[in-house]
């Protein structure tokens, strides 16, 4: 077998590979004597075929068959040869009989770049240091009590925070739009639900009062109907409730699964939820940062077919994302293609490969036990945490999310022992605020 190899662009290769005749016709000679003792043909009696029917009725077919797996075996002992490192899988550009019937073609494809991880040493890490102070675990127990509230009737004008339940019709030019009307609808005022100017409207008024509020719909507004028109909307407030909200006593904690210890222990479990969210999200803040200045520190060619493929493998998971859901793109959108995510794969290969390198060069493996306690630490969160524990080890390939996971962890920690880390202290509320404005 010969072969030649020449660089077109980029990472992109050529290879010229002739294969000889002995490589081919044996095998298809060989193929074809194997089919000749389960032939049936008219006028012949089974398995007594000649050997030139056969050839002439499937010779072109174990030709193709055979010629189709010798352009694969050659092309990949080819690489091997040449210690090529293909990036994707090749494109046969041509192929042809040479003059003793062997084969020549020829293959495009990209390899995967050479580089080495540089600059980790002079990489700077803020890591934030965050205490929970109490205030923080009051303004959880507070928001705690929003969510259990409950609504009653006040005979007064409505205030911001109220909710009121009203009738409305809207109408653009005297003549009443789709959506535009509702009976009894509940509505809080200052929830920002309505257009502008609708709350801010009914601030003040009474159950009983009828309002005309002549307001105009945003440009962007997401009904192309009425974006940027006028409308006129009649309001007639049936009620006005305003939030009652639960004591901090046993039958409320009992509803979060404390039982004993009373507002002491629910207020231990309430800060051992937040440490738990709080480790979860200082780990990913310092790993975004990581991750970001390891490729800002490291640029190099990528793969293009690395690039096509990730995105696409990103375009069929939001695709499926959003059947599982139940919601359905609009009529006039196509589903999601794998070129609308061309950077966002081109970020993620470029980071594989990075951490790829990172493990081969430092030698780094997904430790055993601490893949075995993310585990458990991902089963406690289930009823059966020894049922889901069993689900991950009865297939490798759930096993292996989670020991790449871990083995992601580890290289984090080995970045954070070579980098020149300082700490940044930050309180709890604004590093929550931040994950919430994410």
């Amino acid at each position: 077998m010969q072969v030649s190899v020449e660089a077109t662009e980029g990472l992109e290769k050529r290879i010229t590979i002739e294969v000889p005749a002995d490589n081919i016709q044996p095998e298809v000679k060989k193929r074809l004597r194997a089919m000749q003792p389960d032939m049936k043909m008219q006028g012949f009696r089974p398995g007594k075929v000649p050997m030139s029917v056969v050839e002439k009725r499937f010779g072109k077919q174990v030709i193709q068959e055979v010629t189709n797996e010798v352009i694969n075996r050659s092309f990949y002992d080819a690489v091997s040869e040449k210690e090529l490192k293909p990036a994707g899988r090749p494109t046969i550009e041509s192929q042809a009989k040479t003059a003793d019937n062997g084969l020549t073609f020829t293959a495009t494809f990209e390899v995967y770049p050479e580089f080495e991880v540089t600059g980790v040493e002079t990489l700077i890490i803020e890591k934030p240091v965050t205490e929970i102070a109490n205030d923080d675990i009051d303004d959880l127990t507070e928001k705690l009590r929003a969510q259990h509230a409950s609504w009653e009737t006040v005979d007064r004008p409505a205030q911001i925070e109220d909710q009121i339940k009203c009738d409305f019709k809207g109408s653009i030019n005297g003549e009443v739009f789709k959506g535009g009307e509702g009976q009894d609808m509940p509505l809080v005022l200052g929830s920002g639900r309505m257009i502008s100017g609708f709350e801010d409207g009914l601030i003040g008024k009474s159950a009983g009062e009828t309002v005309t509020l002549d307001l105009t719909f945003p440009e962007d507004y997401h009904s192309k109907d009425v974006a940027g028109k006028e409308a006129s909307f009649c309001v007639t407030i049936n009620s006005v409730e305003q939030q009652k909200l639960p004591e901090v006593d046993n039958e409320f904690i009992e509803k979060f699964g404390v039982e004993e210890g009373g507002i002491d222990a629910f207020r231990e479990e309430l800060k051992n939820n937040m440490r738990r969210e709080l480790d979860r999200v200082l780990s990913k803040k310092v790993k975004d940062q990581i991750m970001d200045k390891l490729l800002l520190a490291n640029t190099f060619d990528i793969p293009k077919s690395m690039i096509n493929a990730e995105g696409a493998r990103i375009a069929k998971q939001m695709n499926e994302q959003l059947q599982a859901s139940g919601n359905q793109l609009p009529k006039n959108m196509q589903a999601f293609q794998g070129d609308q995510f061309e950077e966002e794969g081109k970020r993620r290969v470029a980071l594989g490969l990075i951490l790829s390198k990172l493990v081969e060069e430092n030698n780094l493996k997904a430790e055993v036990a601490a893949v075995k306690a993310e585990v458990e630490k991902i089963a406690t969160s289930y009823d059966d945490p020894q049922q889901v524990i069993n689900w991950y080890y009865q297939d490798k390939s759930r096993l292996a999310e989670i020991e790449s996971m871990v083995l992601e962890n580890q290289i984090v920690d080995w970045v954070l022992e070579q980098a020149q880390v300082t700490d940044k202290v930050i309180s709890f509320k604004e590093i929550m605020s931040d994950v919430n404005r994410n």
